[in-house]
């Protein structure tokens, strides 16, 4: 999304220095967030639940491992997708 790019930046300048300690204390910083020509952010919290521990398909495991490379520290967060694959 093309606005989303414009304002993350700016987003970030507005969380600097924020102790970003409540999902309340995120939205409320984002939403004072402008750019000099005018674009607004609006937040909103989803409370949606999302469920835990899909699983992936059998053929997704078999050739995940040419497209993801988990990095060694904290590999579970950090990872990068090639969607040309890895030799």
């Amino acid at each position: 999304n093309p606005i989303e790019h414009r304002l993350f930046s700016q987003v970030e300048r507005t969380w600097s220095g924020v102790i970003l300690d409540s999902a309340e204390t995120a939205r409320w910083t984002v939403e004072r967030t402008t750019t000099d020509t005018g674009l607004r952010v609006t937040a909103r919290i989803l409370d949606k639940f999302y469920a835990l521990g899909r699983k992936c398909s059998d053929g997704f495991r078999e050739i995940k491992d040419q497209f993801i490379r988990h990095d060694l520290t904290l590999g579970q967060w950090n990872y990068v997708v090639d969607p040309n694959g890895f030799s």
